[in-house]
């Protein structure tokens, strides 16, 4: 296989993704399959694509991800910041761009905590007046 083009690590909830840019023509290779046989979701797979779009690089590369952890829209968005990132780190002109459409930042929300005598984070049990 030739030497990849860029790098990138995404991560979005409890997801990581790892991308790896290849020369090619728009083929993803996401844990061994396809994108549309990874990501059913058509909304998934826009999301995906996001980062080449604005980046003005849809069918210019071969993107190998492995992807951990999560559900299927917290991988989705992990692989989003990871072909951001590889981008950028394959063309630095990228940066402005991918930055001003805020797919460099990390999405810092989290699922909050479970609290002790409820249900779940906020959920109470049922009140019972008798």
């Amino acid at each position: 296989m030739p030497q990849h083009l860029g790098y990138g690590t995404g991560r979005r909830k409890e997801a990581v993704a790892r991308v790896w840019l290849y020369p090619g023509e728009g083929e993803f290779v996401i844990n061994g399959k396809s994108l549309e046989e990874y990501f059913p979701r058509q909304t998934l797979r826009d999301q995906i694509m996001q980062a080449l779009e604005v980046a003005g690089s849809t069918g210019r590369y071969r993107i190998v991800a492995t992807i951990r952890g999560g559900g299927i829209s917290g991988q989705a968005g992990a692989l989003r910041h990871g072909i951001a990132r590889a981008l950028v780190d394959c063309d630095e002109t990228l940066r402005t761009e991918l930055k001003k459409a805020g797919l460099l930042r990390r999405d810092p929300r989290m699922k909050e905590r479970k609290k002790y005598g409820l249900k779940k984070a906020r959920k109470r049990p049922q009140f019972s007046k008798r």
